[in-house]
C-alpha cells in the first residue's frame, strides 16, 4: 500500500513511521520517499489498521491517490 503522510518532515519522522509499522508487524517492509511525503508499506496488517496505529503515533496518513 502507498500512503501519503503530510506529517513527515524528516528523517526523524522516516525512522518513528518505521518503527511504529514494524512494532505491529515485524516483517513489515517500509519504504518511504521524504521529498513526496508517500511511504510504501508492504505488510500482513490491513491498510485500515497501518493509518490507525500511525494516527495513534501522531501521524496523520492517507491512502495515497493513484
Amino acid at each position: 500500500m502507498i500512503l501519503a503522510v503530510s506529517t513527515m518532515t524528516c528523517g526523524g519522522c522516516v525512522r518513528a513511521i518505521t518503527k511504529t509499522i514494524q512494532a505491529r508487524d515485524r516483517h513489515a517492509t517500509v519504504a518511504a520517499d521524504l521529498a513526496a511525503r508517500r511511504v510504501s508499506v508492504e505488510t500482513g496488517l490491513g491498510q485500515d489498521e497501518v493509518l490507525s496505529v500511525l494516527a495513534k503515533a501522531g501521524h496523520q496518513a492517507q491512502p495515497a491517490p493513484g
